[in-house]
């Protein structure tokens, strides 16, 4: 099977760059600067067992690649507000020996959120979820950082809306020889919501900095309550937090990495490369909208939803708002309800 990565960035770029070390066929999909260091440099790696660069092609959709392939898996690792155009640039893509790549290839959405999954459902036949558990930093153009160890990241992988088949499993098995761990579950939704809990509060590290302060952490277990309160009204399923300790226990342990600093989640990422756009509304936005449909209050997530939406669009700088302010909004939005 040949991997194209739609997206080569923190993960996108961490997983192609662990399939091509294995020795797996990958073709990463850029864009701008990315895109032009990519194919000056490679791709330049940053894991603790040091750096790997590796010369691989790179495109900047699927024109250049001609004919897909039959045995092509796509995998897109976009954001998901970025999904929609990239789902329209690659479901008409031909497939060699008739029809398209919706149609006929399987694509894997390795991307935080549920969203992604219902918007490939709407374009392609065979779709797959990822629970994305993979630590990963978009460093400069060229350069992605995984400082994840012993194992890259875990990520649990499966068929929208549930089930298994073999190309899971091969997937699986092709991950297992990257330094990355795919168990093939049929009820992935059930790991992305539970993951979705936890990034509920990657607004809250991009705009008031790390979760770390006594302040700072009471607020999320506020955030997250909430969510868990809808996604329980909504009747969907979530692994709790005893099963996602031991599906993962030690096998990913973020370590410092020279000349790649962790920095914040995704969210932070994209503030700080200044991208215009983030992914709250897919995160927090998921339980506002759940909220919505099933009649539960969500003045928190709605609240980190609009100030995410705002530093974005604005160019406000990351971790800016200090977190008593944050606290104060809270606590006014719940008293109002909105």
């Amino acid at each position: 099977m040949r991997y194209i990565i739609i997206g080569a960035g923190a993960v996108g770029g961490a997983v192609g760059g662990r399939l091509a070390q294995a020795g797996r066929d990958v073709a990463l999909v850029a864009r701008g600067p990315h895109l032009a260091a990519l194919r000056e440099h490679g791709l330049r790696l940053r894991v603790p067992q040091g750096e790997l660069t590796q010369r691989l092609p790179v495109v900047d959709g699927p024109g250049p690649l001609g004919e897909l392939r039959p045995d092509d898996v796509l995998v897109l690792a976009v954001k998901t507000q970025d999904t929609v155009a990239a789902l329209e640039t690659w479901a008409g893509a031909p497939v060699a020996g008739g029809g398209t790549a919706a149609q006929r290839l399987p694509l894997v959405c390795l991307q935080n959120g549920v969203e992604g999954c219902r918007l490939a459902l709407r374009r392609f036949r065979r779709v797959y979820g990822v629970c994305v558990w993979l630590p990963a930093t978009f460093v400069e153009p060229g350069v992605v950082s995984a400082a994840g160890t012993p194992l890259t990241g875990v990520l649990h992988l499966g068929r929208v809306p549930h089930g298994t088949d073999d190309t899971a499993r091969r997937i699986a098995a092709d991950l297992a020889d990257a330094h990355l761990e795919a168990p093939v579950v049929p009820d992935v939704a059930r790991w992305q919501y539970a993951k979705l809990l936890g990034n509920l509060g990657n607004a809250l590290e991009a705009v008031s900095g790390p979760v770390v302060s006594e302040a700072a952490r009471a607020l999320f277990t506020r955030v997250r309550a909430e969510g868990e309160a809808v996604l329980d009204a909504a009747g969907i399923a979530y692994a709790d937090a005893g099963e996602q300790r031991a599906a993962r226990g030690d096998k990913v342990t973020v370590v410092p990495l020279d000349g790649a600093p962790r920095g914040g989640g995704s969210s932070w990422q994209s503030l700080v490369r200044g991208t215009g756009t983030i992914e709250a509304d897919y995160l927090n936005g998921e339980i506002v909208l759940l909220g919505r449909l099933h009649g539960v209050p969500t003045p928190l997530n709605e609240l980190l939803q609009r100030l995410a939406g705002e530093f974005a669009r604005e160019g406000r700088p990351a971790g800016s708002l200090p977190v008593a302010e944050l606290v104060r909004l809270a606590d006014e939005a719940v008293r109002h309800g909105s």
